[in-house]
């Protein structure tokens, strides 16, 4: 998966509103992480509920990109691994940082990608922070350490391909399989159940996000109702929905 061909000005355009699209997103993770610790507003939640919503967003364009992966992978298992036509745009304009190293925009597109999947998972642990006897929190708690171990994977790998390195990571051996079949349908593989793994998490979470939203919500617009805003308990944290 390396791409050298002529960028365009829409690939380079796509690029930048990955990167925008992904500051915006961890800003709002940044903002309720501060805020948390202050009372309770309405726009907390909403904040965190905008943080999620993009990240469903990003997260559906990025895992149907594997699962094409693995679709091709199936007709075309001696081949590189392939990208979309839009993948390889976005990874064409990734790679506008380095023209000399073919595979640092595809790194540079899967590690904003996982970023973008990351803070979704946050803001579904931060928005349920004073829900602690919920689900979704639960969920959405193992999602951001699994996540995060991947997010790990997608630096060492961007980070070894930008210091002029083959691609350093769990899912290329530290770098030992050599170019070939063996390593192609190796990564493809590794990355498409990393993330059908924590895809799965991440609607976990988003499950019951919806089905305990009225006790996770409740603290945010105590103030607004008059009541005391407290901590959910195991009891108050029960679905909304039955």
């Amino acid at each position: 998966m390396q791409h050298t061909a002529e960028v365009s000005g829409w690939a380079v355009a796509g690029a930048i509103g990955m990167v925008v699209w992904m500051v915006v997103m961890w800003a709002g993770v940044a903002v309720l992480f501060l805020c948390l610790r202050k009372p309770l507003r309405p726009w907390m939640f909403q904040t965190g509920l905008a943080v999620v919503g993009l990240g469903v967003l990003a997260q559906l364009g990025h895992f149907q990109e594997h699962v094409a992966q693995v679709a091709y992978w199936v007709g075309h298992s001696n081949e590189p691994g392939w990208m979309t036509p839009w993948g390889t745009a976005l990874a064409n304009g990734f790679g506008q940082v380095d023209h000399m190293k073919p595979a640092l925009g595809m790194e540079i597109l899967h590690l904003v990608g996982n970023f973008h999947f990351l803070a979704g998972l946050a803001g579904v642990a931060l928005i349920t922070r004073h829900a602690v006897a919920s689900r979704a929190r639960r969920w959405g708690r193992m999602g951001v350490l699994m996540q995060g171990i991947h997010g790990l994977e997608h630096i060492a790998l961007t980070v070894s391909v930008l210091f002029g390195a083959k691609a350093i990571g769990l899912s290329t051996w530290f770098g030992l399989l050599d170019a070939g079949p063996g390593l192609w349908t190796y990564r493809v593989w590794w990355h498409f159940f990393a993330n059908v793994i924590g895809t799965t998490i991440f609607a976990m979470a988003l499950y019951h996000l919806w089905r305990e939203r009225a006790a996770i919500a409740a603290p945010y617009y105590a103030a607004t109702t008059g009541k005391a805003a407290t901590t959910t308990t195991a009891d108050e944290a029960v679905p909304a929905l039955t």
